[in-house]
């Protein structure tokens, strides 16, 4: 089990912490610091399972609002950067 950290930008949740297992990608755990807490509850749940690229094609683009991302987006991005290997 891997683990990895990824400090958001620009949304009410600060970070997002995924488990994923490091040979299939499959997401064993997510969990946001801060943010809508039903939402960030309910997407946590919905990516459990799912391989860290299915989650990046998912949930890429997704806006809150005005903003220009939101906490699903920046899931998007922390999945994007664990998979290049940063």
């Amino acid at each position: 089990m891997k683990h990895y950290d990824y400090r958001t930008r620009g949304t009410c949740s600060t970070l997002i912490s995924i488990d994923y297992d490091e040979n299939s990608h499959i997401i064993e755990k997510v969990k946001f610091t801060n943010g809508c807490p039903g939402n960030t509850l309910g997407v946590s749940i919905l990516v459990k399972g799912k391989t860290l690229e299915e989650v990046k094609t998912l949930l890429s683009g997704v806006k809150c609002g005005f903003k220009s991302t939101s906490c699903p987006d920046q899931l998007s991005i922390a999945c994007s950067r664990v998979l290049s290997g940063e």
